[in-house]
């Protein structure tokens, strides 16, 4: 057996063929928002990480179609991606340099931990710190203007800066790196590249479960 836990990211992106088994035999999987990547990308969800703020929140939170839905249903944890005071404190530029975005620091943090609670279920929001850390890191590869790193790209940062043990295998699938214009994509994919050039996570495809180092 491997030692350490596979820990599966799966975006909302593409995700090929072939992989769902790969994917639901990992230790733990966690998804994004409204799990699109559900289907060809497995089925298991440990964790369904949520955009909390702008309008991505008040659609998963307005009505009961994500509360039911499946994915969520069976994930164990909630994860808020975006601290509040730190998209509060947007608010004034944003104003200013994107008004059309008026809503988008609107904060549902409260929602998704009521929901949480009330189905028995672990709620936590990621650090104003992680978010800053990996601004200064993302800063190396020369982003075009954006408002915020993506959801995706927040939780990947967590998880290698405690989460997971230096025993821990991280592997991300349905990444294309594309979407919303005020996310820093190109910037993004280099980050994730340089990653995984360092051997701190890979991506799936060409990942499977044999190139996992093998144990006694």
């Amino acid at each position: 057996m491997h030692n350490g836990r596979v820990i599966m990211i799966v975006g909302n992106g593409d995700v090929p063929e072939g992989v769902a088994a790969t994917i639901d035999a990992a230790d733990l999987v966690v998804r994004f928002n409204d799990c699109r990547s559900v289907g060809k990308g497995g089925g298991r969800t440990d964790i369904v990480a949520v955009c909390n703020t702008g309008r991505p929140a008040l659609a998963m939170l307005g009505g009961g179609r994500w509360k039911t839905s499946a994915p969520v249903r069976q994930a164990r944890e909630i994860w808020s991606v975006r601290a509040a005071t730190r998209f509060a404190a947007m608010r004034a530029a944003l104003a200013a340099t994107h008004p059309d975005l008026d809503d988008f620091c609107d904060d549902y943090t409260d929602g998704f931990e009521s929901f949480a609670r009330a189905t028995a279920r672990k709620h936590r929001v990621i650090e104003a710190e992680t978010h800053d850390r990996l601004e200064r890191d993302l800063a190396r590869f020369s982003p075009s203007p954006y408002v915020a790193p993506s959801s995706g790209l927040v939780v990947i940062a967590d998880i290698l800066s405690g989460f997971a043990s230096s025993e821990d295998h991280v592997v991300l699938a349905g990444f294309g790196h594309v979407g919303w214009q005020w996310h820093p994509f190109a910037a993004e994919r280099r980050y994730v590249d340089s990653l995984a050039a360092q051997g701190r996570l890979r991506r799936l495809p060409p990942f499977t479960s044999s190139d996992l180092p093998q144990g006694a």
